[in-house]
């Protein structure tokens, strides 16, 4: 069998580009580790990322319930002091009026009123 001249050359160069190729899967297999590990690092961030908008949510919504409660508590305390101060006033106008109707009487009727 004869051996084409160029053989040594086509196989060194074969061996050439073998070579190159596996430098190529070695790197393509650490840029694919390298991938994986940054990935992995990006959903534990992502995951802490909601925990803390749950948190903060909670939080919030909690604190939101308590100003409410608050808020409807004065409303309450405030309608009740207006209520109460209505009546000491109506209370205040009764008494008024009576003391005008005694100092009337007292008085005694004039002559000198237009009605």
């Amino acid at each position: 069998m004869a051996e084409p001249e160029n053989l040594e050359s086509r196989v060194a160069e074969l061996e050439a580009r073998v070579e190159e190729l596996a430098g190529l899967v070695r790197a393509t297999a650490q840029d694919a580790a390298a991938a994986r590990v940054l990935a992995g690092g990006a959903d534990r961030d992502v995951s802490e990322f909601r925990g803390e908008i749950r948190d903060f949510r909670q939080a919030t919504t909690s604190s939101f319930n308590a100003m409410r409660e608050d808020l409807t508590d004065l409303g309450t305390k405030v309608g009740d002091g207006f209520t109460e101060m209505r009546g000491k006033f109506d209370a205040l106008a009764t008494g008024q009026q009576t003391v005008v109707d005694l100092l009337t009487k007292l008085a005694g009727p004039d002559d000198d009123q237009t009605n």
